[in-house]
């Protein structure tokens, strides 16, 4: 299991994510730029030890008018090679040194884990504990889906779609990780999901459940 370092952050994922949001497709916000506020999310681990796996959701703005986003991210001790696309940034950890922060959803790592989980071989955790299974988060699997390498990954306006090429008899399947988050969004036609809860609003909202990976047809 991964364990979670108490420690300070240089500078914070908040803030490497309050300059990487307003150059994405999928941001919604004015020029003022956002102010994002950790609004829920979980963990999944790496069985090797080496890469830190975690879908963050921020809210941006207040009451009504807020935004939550998803951001699944992945933390390592060395760049990734071939995805200076997808690097958010690098902070400085109080544990463990420099640390590189991409996209997760370009890291085959995480999709990798994704997978698994989808296919009820990984566990969510809990963002903020070590070893503590997060109950919250739902899965309905897809029965033997395996996936060797990600195929790519596209940014839409309100999704990134992971296309896969899957080992089983699933075919070639397409992972959609819901940027946008909206309380009990579904996606017509899905052959499996990840839920879980997040406040809308910012840790002073009330908590809501929505769809943050759904599966189709390729």
């Amino acid at each position: 299991m991964a364990q979670i370092h108490h420690t300070t952050m240089t500078p914070t994922k908040l803030e490497l994510i309050a300059d990487w949001l307003p150059t994405r497709a999928w941001y919604t916000g004015g020029a003022a730029g956002p102010r994002p506020v950790r609004a829920g999310g979980f963990r999944l681990d790496d069985p090797e030890g080496e890469v830190g796996v975690e879908f963050m959701v921020v809210a941006d703005g207040e009451g009504p008018e807020a935004v939550a986003y998803l951001v699944p991210m992945t933390y390592r001790g060395k760049p990734l090679d071939g995805a200076e696309h997808a690097l958010i940034g690098t902070s400085e950890h109080g544990v463990l040194g420099t640390r590189w922060i991409y996209d997760g959803a370009h890291d085959p790592v995480l999709v990798r884990e994704l997978t698994a989980l989808l296919d009820g071989r990984a566990v969510p955790q809990r963002q903020s504990v070590s070893d503590a299974v997060d109950e919250t988060v739902l899965v309905a699997a897809v029965p033997g889906l395996r996936a060797a390498e990600p195929a790519e990954a596209v940014d839409g306006t309100e999704y990134t779609e992971i296309r896969v090429r899957t080992e089983g008899d699933a075919g070639a399947l397409t992972l959609r990780v819901h940027r946008v988050l909206r309380p009990g969004d579904a996606a017509d036609g899905e052959l499996g999901r990840v839920t879980a809860e997040f406040t809308p609003a910012g840790p002073e909202g009330a908590v809501a459940r929505g769809t943050y990976v759904s599966v189709h047809r390729a």
